[in-house]
């Protein structure tokens, strides 16, 4: 995304530049200095919206999901109909807020700064259903709102920050936009004590996940999500990955980082038996489906410039079995 002179100048971002994360109110506080917007709405107390529109806005989360999220689509299928139906109003919630920075036309610090007015009022003064279906998500369940501003800080960081310069900086990042999704899920499904730790892992990396599958489309936007750090170690820099660059450096950056990845998802797997039964087997469908976009990625060649990692639908229906027996197995 392009910000236009006042927004970098706020927010400390510059083409290329390498900004350290704020706190999660820090970075929503300087989000609404720099769009001289309230970090919250004032209206009066609004009537609970009928039954029919909450079911709607529901079946509406729904499609988004189905069309944009097709493996999360596909293991959310395994949880129980009441616990799916709030989980995927969480998903279409976290991909209309990325889609709010994302395919602003203008000034995405703006449009981010109402959704999130939009995202903390207490009751959908909007017609938006995705709103309107986490909105009775989030009361229904519960869930904390310091979590739903650490993910709304993470979505924000893309405002700021296009370069990161350790692993741990953008261990924060991921935990924002993926592990705090999972603490929410949890939220929503339940948990015995000692998940959390999982959850943030398996985060981290699906969120790593994303990040390697997206190398290319990221660069055409003018983002490095790799580490400097990462990149040094191999001989390469921020402006090769924007330009393309494929070579064996790059494919050993790849291999690299593929192969952290892979061991985030073999520590966040014990935290499957501290889940509830009726919810084990969708989540370890989704580390499991997810997980095997890296072994397509390295099946490509780690060409994440011009091909896109992905498993066909018989791909996933066939890690099923061995999903099924490993999540019967770490349960006992």
């Amino acid at each position: 995304m392009s910000l236009n002179p006042v927004t970098s100048l706020v927010l400390g971002a510059t083409r290329g530049s390498i900004a350290h994360p704020l706190p999660a109110d820090e970075q929503l506080a300087l989000l609404f200095h720099q769009t001289n917007l309230s970090p919250h709405l004032n209206h009066a107390e609004g009537l609970a919206h009928p039954p029919h529109a909450t079911t709607e806005a529901y079946a509406e989360c729904e499609r988004i999901i189905r069309h944009h999220s097709k493996s999360f689509f596909f293991s959310s299928q395994f949880l129980a109909p009441d616990i799916r139906r709030a989980v995927r109003a969480l998903y279409a919630f976290c991909r209309k807020t990325d889609d709010t920075v994302d395919l602003a036309t203008s000034d995405p610090a703006h449009a981010l700064a109402i959704w999130v007015q939009q995202a903390r009022a207490p009751y959908p003064a909007t017609d938006d259903p995705v709103l309107v279906a986490w909105h009775d998500t989030r009361t229904r369940y519960n869930l904390h709102p310091n979590l739903v501003d650490e993910l709304l800080a993470g979505v924000a960081m893309d405002l700021s920050i296009n370069r990161y310069a350790t692993f741990a900086d953008l261990w924060l990042y991921c935990y924002r936009v993926a592990s705090v999704v999972g603490l929410l899920v949890m939220g929503i499904t339940g948990h015995r004590p000692g998940a959390e730790p999982y959850a943030i892992k398996l985060g981290v990396a699906l969120q790593m996940t994303n990040i390697l599958r997206d190398v290319g489309e990221d660069a055409r936007r003018g983002r490095v999500y790799l580490p400097h750090e990462d990149l040094e170690r191999f001989g390469l820099s921020s402006d090769d990955i924007l330009e393309g660059v494929y070579d064996e450096r790059f494919k050993a950056l790849m291999q690299f980082e593929v192969a952290r990845t892979h061991r985030l998802y073999d520590e966040s797997w014990p935290g499957i038996a501290l889940l509830p039964a009726n919810s084990r087997f969708a989540i370890g469908a989704a580390s499991w489906v997810y997980r095997g976009i890296l072994d397509k990625l390295a099946a490509n060649g780690y060409d994440a410039h011009t091909r896109r990692a992905y498993l066909t639908m018989g791909e996933k229906m066939a890690r099923l079995p061995r999903i099924w027996l490993a999540t019967r197995r770490v349960g006992k």
